[in-house]
């Protein structure tokens, strides 16, 4: 990671507007040695859409963004089928040779983010995928790392970092344990 993120206990889970500003300053920091007319923000459905569509407002980028729902891309799509809340990929712009920014809420196994890199190169060879999260909440199955993060959580807490959005707009992290 070029900065390095907050890191936060399970106990106190941080705020997620705080978060998005500090991952909007390491994002910031990422692209600025880019050729700005090549980078794309590319955020994973829904929390990685809704950080990509803000961050792509408040760096005030000129390339379109995408979004991608990587349902049918998942190496457990055949346990536990499909999502409810399926919703198409839109990626308007070539991605070939293009400098990419994959955005998620929460890392954790790796194994979306393997997902969404397959589905990317569906579309097309980009010249390079850098990945930017609201939170690493460790736990890596897979050997993939944020460039950019907002925050860490460590110990990794019981349960799953849920992001959620008001109508407002604004960012939520909670935690979601099995007897929630």
């Amino acid at each position: 990671m070029s900065q390095t993120p907050h890191l936060y206990s399970p106990d106190t889970l941080p705020d997620a507007e705080t978060l998005y500003a500090d991952l909007l300053v390491a994002v910031r920091h990422e692209i600025q040695a880019l050729p700005v007319q090549q980078v794309h923000l590319v955020g994973i459905h829904s929390g990685g859409a809704w950080l990509a569509q803000r961050l792509h407002r408040d760096l005030k980028l000129v390339q379109p963004y995408g979004t991608l729902d990587i349902s049918f891309y998942r190496d457990d799509f055949d346990r536990i089928g499909l999502h409810s809340q399926v919703q198409p990929s839109e990626i308007t712009f070539p991605v070939t040779d293009k400098h990419l920014v994959l955005v998620d809420d929460v890392l954790y196994t790796g194994r979306t983010i393997r997902a969404a890199m397959n589905e990317l190169f569906d579309y097309g060879r980009p010249a390079s995928i850098r990945l930017a999260v609201l939170v690493d909440r460790g736990g890596r199955e897979l050997p993939i790392a944020a460039v950019a993060a907002g925050g860490c959580v460590s110990p990794a807490p019981a349960g799953n970092l849920v992001l959620s959005q008001t109508d407002a707009g604004r960012l939520v992290l909670t935690l979601e344990t099995e007897e929630d």
